[in-house]
């Protein structure tokens, strides 16, 4: 099942973001098989990034609670909130 993950970034947060973005980046390519999309969420003004957006196969609500916990940024406390929703592929079609 495809999961739904909204991270939002503690303010003022982008010295943790740039630190661990190397690991970040190692832990989505060695998870590469399972993620649908990503990328991070950008500023109004888009000049920063203030989180992220993953859209990842889990087996379930708890495999995508232990990804979550996984990443990197989670582990380095860059996240003021996450929100993992179960998410379903309407487009484009399959």
């Amino acid at each position: 099942m495809l999961f739904m993950f909204h991270c939002v970034d503690k303010a003022g947060a982008a010295d943790v973001r740039a630190a661990n973005r190397a690991e970040h980046l190692a832990y989505l390519e060695a998870n590469a098989d399972r993620i649908f999309a990503g990328g991070p969420l950008l500023s109004d003004d888009q000049s920063g990034m203030v989180g992220s957006l993953l859209i990842v196969e889990c087996a379930d609500a708890a495999a995508a609670q232990a990804f979550a916990a996984g990443d990197p940024y989670a582990k380095a406390g860059l996240f003021d909130s996450v929100t993992i929703r179960p998410w379903r592929r309407v487009y484009p079609k399959a």
